[in-house]
């Protein structure tokens, strides 16, 4: 897994609408926002956190390279596929929760974690007092986050969930 991570625009959305975006930049070295994805954010309502983190620059935007037609194949949406596509030329991280494009990452031998391990990384490192807080507050704001997952994953770091 690599330091530079490559984020996906459910991840950003979601950790901005819990105010705890900030996790994102302070769990990895550098953070790197497609186009695709930084434009399917700045797609949303004005009011949004994550479209207002955007606009203030916010992360560090980069342009897609050409999409392999092995991942063309999967069909999946504009930023999953600008994500996985920069991601598979650098040999980057992904962050990005959507099952397909995890299956995905997966088959093309591509490094995948998600918002939950985001969480437990800030949790490891320090950045966060609790991640059952964040969890809490990410759920609050309306992401999904199945219990048993959750609950195992917390007591990897010695926190449980409710």
């Amino acid at each position: 897994m690599t330091d530079i991570w490559v984020v996906n625009a459910s991840p950003v959305i979601a950790l901005a609408k819990a105010q705890h975006l900030h996790l994102l930049e302070r769990s990895c070295r550098e953070l790197l926002i497609p186009e695709a994805v930084a434009t399917e954010i700045l797609a949303g309502p004005p009011a949004d956190p994550a479209r207002q983190a955007v606009q203030s620059g916010w992360g560090h935007r980069v342009a897609c390279p050409d999409i392999p037609p092995s991942l063309l194949e999967w069909g999946l949406g504009t930023g999953e596929t600008a994500v996985l596509s920069l991601a598979a030329q650098r040999k980057l991280t992904t962050v990005i929760d959507d099952s397909a494009a995890r299956a995905c990452a997966k088959s093309l031998g591509i490094d995948a974690i998600g918002t939950l391990a985001v969480v437990l990384r800030a949790k490891r490192k320090a950045i966060i007092p609790s991640a059952t807080d964040v969890l809490k507050a990410l759920r609050a704001v309306g992401f999904y986050l199945d219990d048993e997952v959750v609950r195992a994953a917390l007591e990897t770091i010695g926190e449980g969930w409710g």
